[in-house]
């Protein structure tokens, strides 16, 4: 039985871009990382992925630059004049998951003034918040390390 590999190069993008809507993010932001994801050659065109996506140029130019934001992609130098070329950014899956982690940082010590206004509550109702608290502590002190070693593998292939 032969697949049609186009009909599941489709199916991966829009699995991402549904993924990225899940976590709150544009649909179409996933759909373009799932091209430059399986895309070759690696770096496309806003036109090339305009095309495979079937959506307009400025849409394209928006939500690329929120990748880039994100560290996932890059802007890459093109032979061929006012045309912009993307690709996925090598690491940027660490990028990312290291901006998440300043995020959930941020979550943290939010947490920690939550707690010390509910001082004074019984712990049924502090205990909410503490939970929050000591998820937000532990991804805080043993992410990093986590980063770290995939980095470090990374750069020793």
């Amino acid at each position: 039985m032969v697949v049609n590999q186009s009909l599941e190069a489709m199916h991966f993008v829009e699995d991402i871009g549904l993924f990225f809507e899940q976590m709150g993010l544009p649909r179409m932001a996933g759909r373009i990382l799932g091209v430059l994801l399986i895309s070759d050659p690696p770096a496309q065109s806003i036109t090339e992925i305009c095309e495979k996506l079937q959506a307009s140029k400025s849409s394209i130019s928006i939500m690329a630059r929120l990748l880039v934001e994100r560290g996932l992609i890059e802007q890459v130098a093109s032979s061929v004049p006012r045309r912009d070329f993307y690709r996925f950014k090598p690491g940027g899956w660490i990028v990312y998951m290291r901006q998440w982690l300043g995020l959930i940082s941020a979550l943290h010590e939010i947490t920690e003034r939550g707690i010390s206004l509910m001082d004074s509550k019984p712990v049924e109702l502090r205990g909410r918040l503490q939970e929050a608290h000591d998820m937000f502590s532990y991804v805080e002190q043993e992410f990093p390390a986590l980063l770290d070693q995939l980095e470090n593998q990374r750069q020793n292939k």
